[in-house]
């Protein structure tokens, strides 16, 4: 697999992926937010078989499809190589006492020795959120820690604990 990165001033950014297949994926993230992907033609790489163009939330709803869901399984993938280790996502419910409150508040890794890897807000990822950043009901935290921490931590965030 290739991924090449171009810088279209004025307009966004340029992907061309070259997938093992050998099949050629061209995707424009354009600044406005939207985004056109085209499938290239193997024989003939400067004709385009189809293309899509996606508003700014249509472009929001593929990165959510293909972003969160591969990191979350990045970080399972890596749990079952360690034996104890546990990945999940647990969200943060409007109304929760840490919905509008700083992540540090919540001192997941001193009372529950789990570590946050990455927040997740609608189409976003930020990975290693600090301490500083503020947390919302609709929230995902994606995080790594024991059975029995990520259970304590789960009821913590829900204000049963």
């Amino acid at each position: 697999m290739d991924l090449e990165e171009t810088l279209l001033p004025g307009v966004g950014v340029r992907y061309e992926l070259r997938c093992s297949s050998g099949q050629v994926l061209g995707i424009v993230v354009q600044r406005e937010g939207g985004a056109e992907i085209a499938v290239y033609d193997r024989r003939d790489p400067d004709r385009a078989q189809g293309m899509f163009r996606l508003s700014p939330a249509e472009a929001d709803a593929v990165a959510e499809v293909l972003g969160a869901p591969r990191l979350t399984q990045r970080f399972a993938d890596l749990s079952k190589e360690v034996p104890g280790l546990e990945s999940a996502r647990l969200g943060i419910q409007p109304g929760s006492p840490f919905d509008g409150r700083p992540l540090g508040d919540t001192r997941a890794r001193t009372l529950t020795g789990c570590s946050i890897v990455a927040l997740v807000r609608g189409a976003d990822v930020v990975p290693s959120p600090g301490p500083e950043d503020v947390l919302h009901g609709g929230d995902v935290l994606v995080v790594i820690g024991s059975g029995a921490g990520l259970a304590q931590l789960e009821r913590r965030l829900a204000g049963r604990e």
